[in-house]
């Protein structure tokens, strides 16, 4: 009998169950992976809260995992047991020793990447490749604004940012995330602590402003944001950490300058197998190049899933946090 955390109802930490649970063996079309590590990620506190709905309760948790294919169900041919993989997207549930999910949503992992990195960079990590190469194909010598550029994401964004030549302007809570982000290859950062963000863009950019502002903070940053934008420029909201951006007149965007935006997702891109094959070998070559590195700063037990979101809700973590089963 496997280990898993479920949720029976929407709420706090303390609705996570740590439960004996029993996959069962994978139909046509899917596999079934032993998890070596499990990615945490601000989406999974989504769905414990009830800010995204789960398909039905109880509800597994998590999207994100690394391991071993246990077993494979028919039709599968790119796929077999023993394989080591990595996956981001599927059905909830990746909070668990095993996880069946579609074949086609996992990918083989490269022998130099360990499950450990594969958990922690799969979804970030792809997260990244669409909005800094899809969303807006950032140009060598472009200035950009990224928040939250100490977190999981933000730190994948500084160092795949530098190596392709863009200057990267990170916002940070503290004066340790501002070094962590510089020696990530932020070009530079704003304490939103104690700074004045819109003013300090200004400044950093002799008034140009950027082009773009990649923002998963939502609800506390969107003015701020649109503030950051050049006439025509770009706000990509891909995150709601402070809570949903709502109420919005859409009005405002003519104000701030003919402005556009975009709220994307990871499903909205890596919508078939070979858009997903493909960004995740994009993903694949930085990591191995040595470009990106991904610091897995946090480890927890499964069974301390609850403690482990906690920390990362209250912005305690650097990094990224996987999950041991």
């Amino acid at each position: 009998m496997a280990k898993r955390i479920q949720f029976s109802r929407t709420g706090g930490p303390e609705v996570l169950e740590y439960v004996d649970s029993e996959p069962g063996e994978p139909a046509a079309g899917e596999v079934r992976v032993k998890n070596h590590a499990v990615g945490l990620n601000f989406i999974d506190i989504y769905f414990r809260t009830g800010l995204y709905p789960a398909p039905g309760l109880p509800s597994g948790l998590g999207t994100e995992g690394a391991g071993v294919v246990d077993a494979v169900g028919e039709g599968v041919a790119h796929l077999k047991p023993g394989d080591r993989v990595a996956y981001a997207q599927g059905p909830l549930g990746a909070y668990a020793e095993l996880h069946v999910l579609p074949a086609d949503k996992v990918v083989v992992l490269p022998d130099g990447i360990d499950f450990e990195t594969a958990a922690a960079a799969m979804l970030k990590g792809l997260t990244t490749q669409y909005l800094l190469r899809q969303t807006h194909r950032v140009e060598q010598g472009e200035t950009i604004l990224f928040h939250a550029a100490a977190g999981g994401v933000g730190s994948i964004a500084c160092q795949w940012a530098r190596a392709l030549g863009v200057k990267l302007i990170g916002t940070v809570g503290s004066a340790e995330k501002a070094e962590l982000a510089i020696s990530n290859g932020a070009w530079a950062t704003i304490d939103y602590t104690r700074e004045n963000v819109a003013e300090r863009v200004r400044e950093l950019t002799d008034g140009a402003m950027v082009p773009v502002v990649y923002d998963s903070v939502g609800k506390d940053t969107w003015e701020t944001s649109l503030d950051c934008l050049q006439k025509r420029g770009l706000m990509v909201s891909f995150g709601n950490s402070s809570g949903a951006v709502e109420g919005v007149n859409i009005g405002i965007l003519n104000q701030k300058g003919s402005l556009f935006v975009t709220r994307p997702s990871l499903n909205g891109y890596a919508d078939t197998r070979e858009r997903f094959e493909a960004m995740c070998q994009d993903l694949f070559g930085v990591l191995e190049s040595g470009q990106v590195k991904v610091n897995v700063a946090q480890r927890f037990p499964l069974e301390k899933a609850g403690e482990a979101q906690q920390a990362l809700a209250s912005r305690r973590t650097t990094g990224s946090t996987v999950l041991l089963p």
